[in-house]
């Protein structure tokens, strides 16, 4: 029964980062279409394209501003690299580099879930298309 559970949560937690991962993949394509605005515009939308319950992505610039974002528009404009999580981690100067490094990648720290008002373990998925960073971040249960 435990490792039936185990495999659910498994399964599940695989899902949410495939999600992750196909909501930035799917940003990052209409970025390469259509004029940088209108992409970053629409990722700001609390109600968008790319906002799917906890999952939504949003962006910084490689200088670490944030560029968009859909749940907690007061963040956009400020540059947010050195602003570290509850733990002292300076998680968005690490999505930074990794975009600069590697052009993607996972980066795990804690935030506030907008949606149960919490601070919580996050991993977030990141890509660099052109001169932005698009991410979308899971909540681990």
């Amino acid at each position: 029964m435990i490792l039936a559970t185990l495999l659910l949560v498994a399964a599940a937690w695989s899902e949410t980062k495939t999600d992750a991962v196909k909501l930035v993949d799917d940003a990052a394509k209409q970025l390469a279409t259509q004029p940088r605005e209108v992409v970053v515009a629409e990722l700001s939308k609390a109600e968008g394209k790319w906002v799917k319950g906890e999952l939504y992505v949003f962006a910084y610039d490689l200088q670490g501003m944030m560029v968009a974002h859909p749940k907690n528009p007061k963040l956009i404009g400020k540059n947010l690299l050195e602003v570290p999580d509850v733990d002292g981690k300076l998680f968005r100067k690490e999505i930074v580099e990794l975009a600069k490094t590697k052009g993607s990648g996972w980066v795990d720290y804690k935030y506030k879930n907008p949606e149960t008002a919490k601070t919580e373990a996050k991993t977030t998925y990141l890509k660099k298309v052109g001169d932005l960073i698009l991410c979308c971040g899971i909540y681990k249960d």
